[in-house]
C-alpha cells in the first residue's frame, strides 16, 4: 500500500488559491485596495522581518476578520467547486487518479486554508491536511487555529495522521522549499514535476 502526498498551490494549481479566494470574496478592487493597506506587512515580509506565516495571517486578519463563519464557509465552498478546477493542472489530476486507480492513499498537505480546499478534495475523493482558521463566537477571527502547514509542520501533521510504518512506498510532489520535509519523507520525490533526490531547502 502507497502513500502519495501532494502539495496543493503550485503543485496541483498552477496559481495561489490565498490570493484567488480573497478576490472572489472581496473582489479585485477590494483585494489590491486591501494589499495596498497592507504594504508594512509586504516590505516587512519582503525585508526579512517578519515570517511568511505571519505575513499570512497578518493578510487573513485584514480580509477575513469579522465574517460570519457560515457564510464565509459557504463561499469557500463555492469557490472550491466553481474557481479551483479552472487553475487545476491536467498532469497533477493525471498523476492523482492514477494513484487512486492503484489504491494508493492520496492526501493534499497545504499551507493554504483548509475551508477553500475542502470541498475541492471532497470532489476528487482525496484526504486534506491544512491550516485551519479559528472561529469565535461564530465568527472568522482570521488568526490561525492550527500552525501553519508549512515546512517541518507538514511531517508532523502528516505523522499525527498517518502510521507511516504501515505504508510499503511514499511519493510526495511539491513545488517549494516549504515542501522540503515532506519530500524528504518519500521513496520518489517530484519538485516541480521533475524527479528528484532529497532536495537541500530551508524551511520555514
Amino acid at each position: 500500500m502507497a502513500l502519495a502526498l501532494f502539495d496543493f498551490d503550485g503543485t496541483i494549481t498552477c496559481r495561489d488559491s490565498f490570493a484567488g479566494f480573497i478576490k472572489y470574496l472581496v473582489g479585485k478592487i477590494g483585494f489590491y485596495a486591501g494589499v495596498a493597506c497592507l504594504t508594512p506587512v509586504v516590505t516587512g515580509f519582503l525585508l526579512g522581518f517578519i515570517r511568511a506565516w505571519r505575513a499570512k495571517e497578518l493578510m487573513s486578519i485584514f480580509f477575513f476578520h469579522g465574517r460570519d463563519a457560515r457564510k464565509f464557509e459557504e463561499s469557500a465552498s463555492r469557490y472550491a467547486l466553481e474557481e479551483l478546477p479552472r487553475i487545476v493542472r491536467r498532469n497533477a489530476m493525471e498523476r492523482i487518479r492514477w494513484h487512486q486507480q492503484r489504491g494508493d492513499t492520496v492526501v493534499v498537505v497545504s499551507a493554504s486554508i483548509a475551508s477553500w480546499l475542502r470541498g475541492w478534495c471532497e470532489a476528487q475523493c482525496v484526504d486534506l491536511i491544512a491550516t485551519e482558521l479559528e472561529v469565535k463566537g461564530g465568527r472568522i477571527s482570521g488568526r490561525f487555529l492550527t500552525r501553519n502547514c508549512s515546512g517541518r509542520e507538514k511531517v508532523r501533521r502528516i505523522a499525527e495522521r498517518y502510521d507511516l510504518s504501515n505504508f510499503d512506498y511514499i511519493y510526495a510532489y511539491g513545488d517549494s522549499p516549504g515542501d522540503g520535509p515532506m519530500l524528504a519523507l518519500a521513496n520518489e520525490r517530484y519538485y516541480r514535476w521533475k524527479r528528484v533526490w532529497p532536495p537541500n531547502m530551508t524551511t520555514d
